[in-house]
């Protein structure tokens, strides 16, 4: 098995990357309360496809756990039941954790696939842990990266429930975002470390290691406020409906003002590596990939703002945001493998 692990990474690499692309299709689609509960949905291990599954109906069974909508309100089968004709509150509990009480079967099967994404990403990442314990004698680094990423998923996880339980609080959603580019990170150092690299032709450079860790810090900040942004952009979505896009951005508050600009400073800094990789002849490809992933970033964040979010635009700006971090980050692990 030592001998696939480079693959292992490589293929956990990829399912997080997934489970960002289907996260920003749930943003995308206002899908985030798809399913009340968590990790089941409405009390389902697979979701409900039509209202009437989830409505309280007379003389029908339901199992414990199962979630209904009554009177514009969530309750919960505190056992199994039989209901007769009249409805029994003593049979129910109120669902209390939030008061969001509607069904739309596309949000819930969105939101499901979502949640479906990211439990079968932990299956690479438990054969991940369990052929580094092989490299532990050798090189422990090794090891202790995949349990350090193995764990953070687990965060990950919690931390997806807990979003949901919050009804989407703007807070743990950042955190949520910052703890799977963190994963991203860890693999990546853990890519870095058990690749078979041919000889390189890279040149050190101080003044371009220290612009590849703003880049990568400046990427993680803007990820960071995009979050509390399409927040913001969530709100005005339940205020004014989410067939008037054009709303979206009215009256937007500072975050979105910094989010913009700061974007000034990320292109300066960017291009500044692009400037040095080229005149010092450091030979350094991945720069290259960073300044088109920041151009798509620009075009699609423009689009968005001009353009009332034009299909697929939020899913492509998210995605790129996470593969440019990690671009970036894995460019300074290249950098700085030099000065050693």
């Amino acid at each position: 098995m030592k001998k696939h692990f480079p693959l292992l990474v490589k293929i956990s690499l990829i399912s997080v990357y997934l489970i960002f692309l289907a996260g920003s299709v749930v943003r995308m689609t206002g899908s985030g309360m798809g399913c009340p509960d968590w990790p089941k949905c409405f009390g389902y291990y697979i979701p409900p496809t039509s209202e009437e599954q989830i409505t309280w109906q007379p003389n029908t069974s339901y199992e414990k756990g199962m979630i209904i909508i009554k009177d514009e309100a969530l309750f919960v089968a505190e056992s199994d039941l039989i209901t007769s004709s009249e409805f029994n509150s003593s049979n129910w509990s109120k669902y209390t954790k939030h008061s969001y009480a509607k069904f739309n079967k596309y949000h819930t099967w969105t939101e499901y696939i979502n949640r479906l994404s990211s439990a079968l990403a932990g299956i690479p990442f438990l054969l991940l842990i369990f052929t580094s314990v092989s490299f532990w004698k050798e090189k422990k680094q090794i090891t202790l990266l995949a349990f350090g990423a193995f764990f953070l998923m687990l965060f990950e996880a919690w931390l997806g429930k807990t979003v949901v339980d919050t009804h989407l609080k703007p807070t743990i959603i950042t955190i949520h975002m910052v703890a799977g580019l963190l994963i991203i990170a860890l693999l990546l150092w853990l890519l870095h470390i058990v690749s078979d690299r041919k000889k390189t032709t890279f040149k050190y450079n101080s003044l371009f290691n220290k612009l590849v860790i703003a880049s990568a810090v400046f990427s993680l900040i803007q990820i960071a406020m995009g979050t509390q942004v399409r927040q913001f952009i969530d709100e005005q979505v339940k205020l004014y409906g989410f067939e008037n896009k054009q709303y979206s951005l009215l009256e937007p508050n500072f975050k979105f003002y910094f989010h913009r600009s700061f974007t000034i400073a990320i292109v300066l800094v960017n291009l500044g590596m692009f400037y040095l990789n080229q005149i010092k002849d450091l030979g350094f490809k991945l720069v290259n990939w960073i300044v088109f992933l920041i151009f798509l970033e620009t075009i699609t964040g423009i689009l968005m703002y001009y353009a009332e979010f034009p299909l697929g635009t939020q899913a492509v700006h998210l995605l790129s945001g996470a593969i440019l971090f990690g671009l970036q980050f894995y460019l300074w692990v290249q950098s700085r493998k030099l000065r050693t």
